[in-house]
């Protein structure tokens, strides 16, 4: 008898419908399993085997040929015991069950247990856009399913569960999500600016890149809080809406980095590589690609300490995402497309030994060095930086004083009015801020007065700056202006953009 069984694949961040044809035919025993696996779905022979028998089912000694169609697309992952298990038994006539309109995912142990399932948000959104009305799901990843609210979710934790439901013994264990966002935890543990001594400089800039979304490096020699700056952004950036949330939570579920008591990511991420960090790990690859590092931080913040220690290589990969948002991997077998659209964040020193124009202390590297230190950071890779800023030493007094400083709860509500008025802005274009927009917005939302304009003007003739850095500069004056929520770029707006200017210190 041929029994089919609709289950699904991820194909970069969207599900694909897989249908699971099992056929037992007499003859001697054998089970075969067609349509393109990987290893990992060649070994659920054994997991289905041992797992139908300790499920109170007898495994059939018969013929068994299980196809996984479109036998084209590469089928990746533990994910279709669950349904070749179910197959199976449908076509052993152990269970008899309509499951036309029902999508089955999961791993089974070996004793018919299930674990939980990479993937599960997309592949819940696959079958809310292909008609299925039910989604059966290892019982660790029912509130993650249950963010697609159409499809009925039946959280499973056997195999024998399964039977049991199928054939009518045991009621519908259908999953009641309630109000999702409620049982998401709200709570942000990040740095607080308050706790940060001095440097009053960096937080306006910090305020300014994170209201239009902007990259942002800082230059300073060690111990001058830089990271500690940078891990402070995450506390000022508006929170995220429930669209960009699904957007983030796609792509760590798809990744294997979702908490499984975490069904929903409600803040932005932020993402901190080493230096040894590969091409492969930072833009995404493998034989088949799954997301690197600047699509873990899509929405968020992509953190880059010590900069010029980074491979030549590893940063040029990244010029692409700055300017398109999105990365693309080619292989063999296709192309996938994942999204990148985050903010940039370096931190950088001066020199090898860290002191290039520190007051204090003594700068042991000749110019020579120095220079050749700084342009391990290219100057395409520079122009692409929005904001630049000196990061310089601490005084005593100010790290002494017992005051704290602005909290991040007030720098962020200014933020976030700066990014209420750019998403009224952008209403209907899909921008969310400042920082995506293209030549044609920026003509058309940077109108700047006269005296704006005039100094701009200068400032491109005695700068020798580029288109790119033009647009830049409008940009992030329509930021500073949002801030101070202005409709048009006045000269104090263009000044302070222009002078964030990425620049060599050499």
């Amino acid at each position: 008898m041929l029994a089919k069984v609709i289950s699904c694949a991820v194909v970069g961040l969207e599900g694909a419908a897989i249908e699971v044809e099992v056929d037992i035919s007499p003859g001697l025993p054998s089970f075969t399993i067609v349509g393109l696996p990987d290893a990992a779905v060649q070994e659920a022979r054994e997991r289905v085997r041992a797992a139908i028998r300790h499920s109170g089912c007898s495994f059939p000694a018969r013929r068994i040929v299980v196809n996984l169609a479109p036998a084209n697309l590469k089928k990746a992952g533990p994910s279709y015991d669950l349904p070749i298990a179910v197959g199976i038994l449908l076509s052993s006539e152990q269970i008899q069950a309509d499951v036309s309109h029902t999508v089955i995912l999961g791993e089974l142990s070996l004793d018919g247990s299930l674990r939980h399932t990479n993937g599960v948000l997309p592949m819940a959104a696959l079958a809310r856009d292909k008609g299925f009305t039910t989604l059966i799901v290892p019982e660790a990843d029912a509130k993650e399913a249950s963010l697609i609210e159409v499809v009925k979710v039946i959280p499973i934790v056997s195999l024998a569960q399964l039977v049991g439901y199928l054939r009518g013994e045991v009621p519908s264990p259908e999953y009641q999500a309630g109000d999702i966002l409620e049982s998401v935890s709200d709570h942000l543990v990040a740095t607080d600016l308050a706790y940060i001594k001095g440097q009053e400089h960096v937080k306006r800039a910090l305020e300014v890149a994170a209201s239009g979304g902007h990259n942002l490096v800082m230059v300073g020699p060690p111990g001058s809080g830089k990271t500690l700056l940078a891990r402070t952004l995450p506390s000022i950036l508006p929170p995220m809406n429930l669209e960009e949330s699904l957007e983030v939570t796609k792509i760590y579920s798809i990744s294997g980095l979702l908490p499984t008591d975490t069904p929903l990511i409600r803040h932005r991420p932020f993402r901190s590589p080493h230096y040894t960090i590969s091409n492969a790990g930072l833009v995404g690859g493998g034989h088949w690609p799954k997301p690197g590092e600047i699509s873990l931080s899509h929405r968020g913040v992509l953190f880059l300490d010590e900069l010029p220690e980074f491979g030549h290589s590893v940063l040029e990969v990244l010029r692409q995402p700055l300017e398109d948002k999105v990365v693309t991997i080619s292989r063999a077998q296709g192309s996938l497309t994942f999204p990148a659209n985050f903010m940039l964040v370096g931190a950088m020193n001066p020199c090898p030994c860290g002191f290039y124009g520190d007051p204090f202390r003594a700068c042991t590297c000749s110019p020579a060095v120095v220079s050749r230190y700084q342009k391990r950071v290219s100057g395409p890779f520079i122009d692409r930086i929005d904001i630049f800023v000196e990061v310089p030493h601490i005084d005593y007094e100010k790290l002494a004083d017992d005051r704290l400083g602005e909290e991040s709860t007030k720098a962020r509500e200014r933020v976030k009015a700066a990014r209420d008025i750019q998403k009224e802005r952008f209403r209907g274009t899909g921008l969310t801020c400042n920082a995506e927009m293209t030549p044609t917005e920026v003509r058309e939302f940077c109108q700047t007065e006269e005296s704006a304009r005039s100094l701009l003007k200068t400032a491109m003739k005695q700068l020798y700056l580029s288109a790119r850095a033009f647009h830049r500069i409008l940009k992030l004056a329509r930021s500073i202006a949002d801030l101070e929520n202005t409709g048009i770029i006045k000269a104090h707006h263009l000044a302070e953009a222009i002078q964030y200017r990425p620049r060599r210190v050499v």
